[in-house]
């Protein structure tokens, strides 16, 4: 990896300065949720939305469950922040057990909806660990996802990528040749899976320049606040775990208040180190959970709009 000079002299005001206070806060940030289950999850999900809002996020999305299994509340979720808050509101749309008619016509009342930001999907078998299989009738991946989307109106689309390349694709460079083609149909930046070291992302960054590939990669960042959660999920999407990740999580199993202090520790780490490296777009998988996103935000400069805007005046 080569390092600009104004990169060098930004990891050497990194390790100058004291910790995280000056960070100019010149970033991007966007924030994922999941549809609630209960009406506890739904109070846990809009305090979370009304924590997070203020720091002015590019956009929020909202995933969709394997086969559509989340279709109604994932509507209802990305329709309610799209009605009732400023923030431009993003739905995960998928391929799986699904016709390209049907896919359409939620795609569609999106659009009514005043949605206009989809993050287009393959998606996962509503098996877990089966093989993947287009429906007969559907899309048969996303970058045919992208196509027929943009025949339906002009959305902002969201892709994603894999650093550690995706479990199905024969080999990097298959992958990167897939993330191209998202690209071409009309997709506008990348979304990566989470990943636990940067140089895993400097790496993926270097080989996507060497594809001829110019659009904007965001990071993925998921803050790691359940070690054997994260481990089981790692190893279904190709993700690398460290052995120094299992050693420093190792003893906090009942302790949950540490696990958090420990998971907020990292992830800000991992930002810290990718922003010195160039980065200044991340994308924040919050679990729902609002504390640990906005404290790495809030070490990273970023501030609420209103505080801004009133200590500029």
């Amino acid at each position: 990896m080569s390092f600009s000079i104004n990169q060098l002299e930004e990891a050497r005001r990194a390790l100058d300065a004291p910790l995280y206070a000056d960070v100019a806060g010149d970033i991007a940030v966007s924030f994922e949720f999941f549809p609630p289950k209960t009406e506890k999850m739904e109070a846990t999900l809009w305090d979370s939305v009304a924590t997070l809002s203020p720091l002015g996020p590019r956009f929020v999305s909202v995933t969709y469950g394997a086969g559509g299994s989340t279709r109604e509340r994932t509507h209802a979720t990305v329709a309610r922040i799209a009605r009732e808050t400023d923030i431009p509101a993003a739905a995960h749309l998928t391929c799986v057990e699904a016709t390209r008619e049907e896919i359409d016509q939620v795609a569609q009342e999106y659009w009514a909806a005043g949605v206009r930001h989809i993050v287009a999907l393959r998606g996962d078998p509503p098996v877990a660990g089966a093989r993947y299989q287009a429906h007969p009738g559907g899309y048969e991946n996303a970058a045919a996802l992208v196509a027929g989307l943009k025949r339906l109106h002009p959305f902002e689309i969201s892709v994603s990528a894999y650093p550690e390349c995706h479990p199905d694709s024969a080999n990097a460079a298959a992958d990167l040749d897939n993330l191209k083609r998202k690209l071409d149909a009309g997709a506008s930046r990348a979304i990566t899976q989470f990943f636990h070291q940067p140089d895993t992302f400097f790496r993926y960054r270097d080989q996507v320049a060497a594809a001829g590939i110019d659009a904007e990669i965001v990071p993925g960042i998921m803050p790691v606040t359940n070690f054997a959660a994260v481990k089981r999920m790692s190893a279904m999407c190709g993700t690398a775990v460290p052995d120094w990740m299992e050693r420093l999580f190792a003893g906090l199993e009942d302790h949950a208040e540490a696990r958090q202090l420990v998971a907020a520790t990292l992830a800000a780490e991992l930002c810290r180190k990718l922003y010195a490296g160039g980065v200044k777009t991340f994308h924040f998988y919050t679990l729902n959970r609002a504390e640990l996103s906005f404290a790495i935000c809030h070490m990273l400069g970023v501030r609420a709009k209103a505080a801004a805007q009133a200590e500029a005046a």
